[in-house]
């Protein structure tokens, strides 16, 4: 190989940082404070953003993550970190699901979540706004189980294109995760099974 020139091709060691914080950006509190219990569905969603690795560049996941069902609620893909990832994530998120006021949204405090649009929307639906505290990544620890999940079971390799990457987690959410996988913490239902078995009175198993 050193007579011909020829090298293994090795994979960048480099990963985009998804969080940073917007210039004199208002603090918002962490009003969730690592309880990851809900009683009900569309009381408390939490948000953040992850990268997948394809052979043209990363392809960006935004998601939002519902605490009582585990279900991911909304989602958005994109090759860049522009705002409007998240505000396409959560404009599914709200034209799925019954969202009443008071509801609690968690995220970090990167500039993607504490833009002007996308909290002029969470003021809009009358949201609780809470985020993590800096540096802490526990505080968000169930959608960072998510991807977690998610990068194991589909997303290990890395995809040939944009594309590829984007059909397969298309599946891996709307088909599995939300429908099949079976979770340990909902009592080994999938999410929307676990929502169809809730009577009002019933609280969500940690």
């Amino acid at each position: 190989m050193r007579l011909n020139g020829i090298v293994a091709a090795r994979r960048s060691r480099r990963r985009p940082v998804t969080t940073q914080r917007r210039v004199g950006a208002p603090r918002w509190p962490n009003l969730l404070h690592q309880d990851f219990r809900a009683e009900k569905p569309d009381r408390k969603w939490v948000a953040d953003i992850t990268y997948i690795e394809t052979g043209e560049g990363w392809l960006y996941l935004a998601a939002l993550v519902d605490l009582c069902s585990r279900s991911v609620v909304g989602w958005s893909m994109g090759e860049d970190l522009k705002a409007t990832l998240v505000e396409d994530a959560l404009a599914m998120a709200v034209g799925r699901r019954a969202v009443a006021e008071g509801l609690l949204h968690h995220s970090d405090q990167g500039i993607q979540y504490t833009s002007d649009a996308y909290q002029g929307r969470l003021a809009e639906l009358k949201a609780q706004v809470s985020m993590n505290s800096v540096g802490n990544c526990y505080d968000n620890a169930v959608i960072e189980s998510f991807f977690g999940t998610l990068k194991t079971e589909c997303a290990r390799e890395r995809f040939a294109t944009r594309e590829e990457a984007r059909r397969a987690v298309f599946e891996f959410i709307e088909i599995w995760y939300n429908r099949q996988r079976l979770h340990s913490s909902l009592g080994y239902f999938s999410p929307a099974e676990f929502e169809k078995t809730l009577a009002s009175d019933t609280i969500c198993v940690q």
